[in-house]
């Protein structure tokens, strides 16, 4: 018998003290909203930044978001699906940004269709900071799980919703772009684009996005 979600997310919590990252606590006290260490560089959303709305995109200049990085013990929940190149590029990703920012890094995995919007409801029980989606099929139970939890910041690299709120931030580019919704992925979708570099782009400059307060956009990363 394959074991409950929230088994799985404790299994992964330990995994995560395994692998190094940090677990300051059992994530269920309150404290303050995560602030950013350091700035964004010139050039990351552009003049329109106090105009970008839900839906807005944003073409960032590369590497002007390497001097953000998250506050100390950042609570992120990875949420993942699929076992494809892109999603695994992408989990790699996650994973390695979390060890190399210490942050409290734990992981909900929905194995089967019928675990997808379950598995949206564990990662927010679990009452992160953050949470990071990564695989295709996780696009429609987002779209419609997200809009009920805006307190609840998600941010989906390698793919977009069609219509997001302003808790969900995309990071995305020409190789990727799934948006669900029947709109599916563009002729231009190609695997081979999700890159380790391309990959490990998408999950900082998405983050640095969120501390920023910069959400329910689209950013845009052909070029990294």
């Amino acid at each position: 018998m394959r074991p409950p979600l929230r088994a799985v997310a404790a299994l992964a919590a330990t995994a995560a003290l395994v692998t190094g990252c940090s677990s300051g606590d059992d994530w269920s006290q309150p404290r303050p909203e995560p602030t950013p260490v350091g700035t964004l560089g010139e050039g990351f959303t552009g003049p329109a930044a106090a105009s970008l709305a839900p839906e807005a995109t944003a073409t960032p200049r590369p590497g002007s978001w390497d001097g953000v990085h998250p506050p100390q013990d950042y609570r992120v929940v990875l949420l993942t699906t699929g076992d494809d190149r892109p999603a695994k590029a992408l989990v790699t990703a996650v994973r390695e940004w979390g060890e190399k920012e210490d942050v409290d890094l734990r992981t909900v995995v929905a194995d089967n269709p019928h675990d997808l919007i379950p598995s949206i409801t564990e990662a927010m029980e679990l009452h992160p900071d953050l949470v990071i989606s990564a695989g295709n099929d996780l696009i429609d139970p987002l779209a419609t799980v997200t809009p009920n939890h805006l307190s609840q910041q998600f941010l989906v690299v390698g793919a977009e919703l069609a219509e997001p709120t302003g808790n969900v931030t995309a990071v995305d580019w020409t190789g990727a772009s799934f948006r669900g919704e029947g709109l599916g992925a563009s002729s231009a979708y190609d695997p081979a684009s999700f890159t380790a570099e391309r990959c490990a782009a998408a999950v900082r400059a998405g983050v640095a996005a969120v501390l920023n307060d910069l959400t329910g956009i689209v950013i845009w990363l052909d070029k990294v």
